[in-house]
């Protein structure tokens, strides 16, 4: 099982409670992103498009587990940029796994094997390994050779340590579903824990803006994929997700439920789009407007598929509907027939290009106002 059942009993438990108590909108994953700073430069990436000044802010230790005290979710994903640059990350992550949350870190892997001694094997603790596809597809992805077989040495010698480790998949147009089933079938093979697989989504400032998923390809490419491997991979994701991702589920986004907190504050307002800051959590949730986000609201998420806006929908609907739940997990995704309706997009808001005013107040909070405020800052 790729999701621990201590970790489905807790998250259920914390899903059910809230459901109980009436409460309408409450975080399930926490995406914490102690800095922006990468060792790659990643073509479909929009997270570190950003001025030296910036990539070398970091959060602290106390800030960071302040951020996962506030916010009260039960999982944290630890991302970036790549966490492994952080010094502290062994800290922050024995931190948050003393406040009994389950800890999911998200690296590249080129300096797993050199940090891995600052980690212990820990029931609430997994790896997540950013693998794109096989050796040629990933590395094309990455933009840098080599970097597949560091990943799959990093991962083997995390197994051997008693680690779990799960891969996290980003799935471009140029994907191929039976080159997709043979990765997977490949890294299953090397003892992965589990697979998370997502659509990439469109950020605005990735360099490569001409390989993204709309929803229509999306759907067909899950359903290319699942059609070749029904039962033979362990997903670390929800099997209503799975069938959302297949066309089979008509869900819209819940954007609370994977809050961000980095170096500009609560973001505004999900982990895909920088729209604004807020300075807690309590003003995140209290005044953002999210009516005015997600598919058939808002351009920018026109064709978004993505597991950190869906997979929280999907959670619920399972605690909501378990024989639903259940009925696919035990069937599989259903990969023919009529996909469920579309959500329209007639009367979406056009988008609004904000980033660069947030770059610029964080520059003049930082003293940096005659630095470049376009500059890549990226690390090569």
């Amino acid at each position: 099982m790729a999701i621990p059942l201590r970790q489905t009993i807790h998250v259920g438990a914390y899903v059910l409670g809230r459901h109980l108590r009436g409460v309408e909108r409450y975080p399930l994953v926490l995406m914490l992103e102690p800095l922006f700073r990468c060792n790659l430069a990643c073509a479909g990436c929009g997270k570190i498009d950003y001025p030296d000044a910036i990539l070398n802010q970091r959060l602290s230790v106390a800030e960071c587990l302040d951020a996962v005290d506030e916010c009260g979710a039960p999982i944290v994903v630890l991302a970036g940029g790549e966490p492994l640059l952080h010094r502290d990350i062994g800290d922050i992550s024995r931190g948050i796994i003393g406040r009994k949350k389950f800890v999911y870190l998200c690296t590249n892997a080129l300096l797993l094997e050199k940090k891995l001694e600052q980690f212990e094997p820990h029931p609430n603790f997994a790896w997540t390994v950013h693998l794109d596809g096989d050796r040629e597809e990933h590395d094309r992805t990455v933009c840098q050779d080599g970097v597949y077989d560091r990943a799959v040495r990093a991962i083997a010698l995390a197994k051997s340590r008693g680690f779990r480790v799960n891969i996290n998949a980003t799935l471009f147009d140029t994907a191929e579903p039976g080159r997709v089933a043979r990765f997977f079938d490949d890294v299953t093979g090397i003892g992965i824990d589990g697979i998370t697989v997502s659509p990439g989504y469109a950020y605005e400032r990735a360099p490569d803006q001409d390989h993204f998923l709309n929803r229509r390809r999306t759907k067909e490419l899950f359903r290319g994929i699942f059609s070749h491997g029904r039962g033979r991979w362990s997903f670390n994701q929800s099997s209503l997700f799975l069938d959302f991702l297949a066309g089979n589920q008509t869900y819209h986004c819940t954007p609370w439920g994977n809050p961000t907190r980095n170096v500009f504050g609560w973001q505004r307002p999900c982990y895909l789009l920088g729209e604004g800051y807020a300075e807690t959590f309590k003003e995140l949730m209290e005044e953002t407007d999210w009516d005015a986000y997600g598919t058939g609201n808002y351009e920018k998420c026109a064709d978004c598929m993505v597991h950190s806006g869906y997979e929280a929908t999907a959670v619920v609907d399972s605690v909501r509907h378990p024989l639903k739940a259940l009925g696919v997990a035990l069937r599989g995704v259903n990969t023919k027939g009529e996909m469920a309706p579309e959500i329209p997009l007639d009367r979406q808001r056009p988008a609004e290009y904000l980033l660069s005013q947030h770059v610029a107040a964080a520059m003049a909070r930082l003293g940096r106002r005659d630095e470049p405020i376009e500059g890549a800052g990226r690390q090569d």
